[in-house]
């Protein structure tokens, strides 16, 4: 095999690990944004631990009487068992973020999926803690009603159960759209600007 014939093999070979320079200045400018999500990340990480801990100690701090702490602290439990299954999982996203090197289409297809991946699971996350959420609630109402002197437990009006049904849904709604405004500012925004990179290298 003369000279051309391993040059003309060379020029027929596919390889996704062959990057033009253009390329690869494309790849490399999708790493503002990617430190960007990563730098969220972590802060949210922290804020995250940081008020499940202080949760914690609501019941002191708002002085309710001993028959409230108890289910007050079986709801914590269960949320607290929760919150740690999606943060350990947000965090295994986190440290591989921090390995990531984008140096060919493959890895930059990858991070992204990736990054889309753990938005929809953020937002399970946020989901799979309305339901405490609105507990939480409702045990605090119920607290601060049971001191009222006419107060007495499970007689309620109608109009009473319409509201408690209209702020459990309005409360809900407003979770869900709390957290799509939430994830798109804080990730959604920045996996947009990756996607873009994507974008214009297949356009090439």
């Amino acid at each position: 095999m003369d000279f051309n014939d391993i040059q003309n093999a060379w020029n027929n070979e596919k390889s996704d690990s062959i990057i033009l320079p253009d390329n690869l200045e494309k790849i490399r400018s999708a790493n503002t944004p990617l430190d960007r999500i990563k730098k969220n990340l972590k802060y949210e990480l922290i804020l995250q631990v940081i008020l499940v801990f202080l949760i914690g100690f609501v019941p002191y701090i708002c002085s309710f009487e001993q028959k409230f702490i108890v289910p007050f602290y079986l709801l914590y439990s269960m949320a607290v068992a929760v919150t740690i299954y999606y943060l350990a999982k947000l965090y295994l996203f986190y440290k591989r973020l921090n390995t990531v090197a984008l140096s060919t289409k493959d890895s930059l297809y990858e991070t992204y999926f990736d990054i889309r991946l753990n938005m929809e699971l953020y937002k399970t996350f946020g989901f799979a803690l309305t339901p405490f959420m609105i507990l939480y609630l409702v045990v605090f109402v119920y607290f601060k009603s049971s001191k009222e002197a006419d107060f007495v437990m499970f007689e309620f009006s109608n109009a009473e159960i319409i509201s408690v049904f209209s702020v459990v849904v309005f409360a809900i709604l407003s979770m869900g759209l709390g957290l799509e405004w939430w994830v798109h500012f804080f990730y959604g925004k920045y996996a947009k600007e990756i996607k873009k990179v994507i974008d214009q290298l297949k356009e090439e």
